[in-house]
C-alpha cells in the first residue's frame, strides 16, 4: 500500500492502460487474468482516490488571508 501513495497518476494509469491491453489481447492464462483484473482494479481506485483529492482542492479557493471558501460554479443565463 504504500507504494501506492508514491505512485503518481501518470503512472497509474499507464500501468492501468498496459493491463488492459494485455488483457485485451485475450490470449492470457485465466489465473494470470483474475491478477490482472485485480491489479487493475487496484489502479482503477487509486486513479479515482487521486482524482477525488483534486476535486476537493479545486472546490476550495484560497483567499488572499490563506483562509479558504468554497467555490460555487455561476451559471450563465
Amino acid at each position: 500500500m504504500e507504494e501506492d501513495k508514491k505512485q503518481t497518476f501518470e503512472e497509474a494509469m499507464e500501468e492501468l492502460e498496459q493491463i488492459v491491453e494485455k488483457l485485451e489481447e485475450g490470449d492470457v492464462p485465466l489465473e494470470e487474468s483474475i491478477r490482472l483484473f485485480q491489479e487493475g482494479m487496484k489502479l482503477s481506485k487509486l486513479c479515482h482516490d487521486k482524482l477525488q483529492h483534486v476535486e476537493k482542492q479545486m472546490d476550495e479557493l484560497l483567499k488572499e488571508d490563506g483562509e479558504t471558501e468554497p467555490f460555487t460554479l455561476q451559471e450563465d443565463e
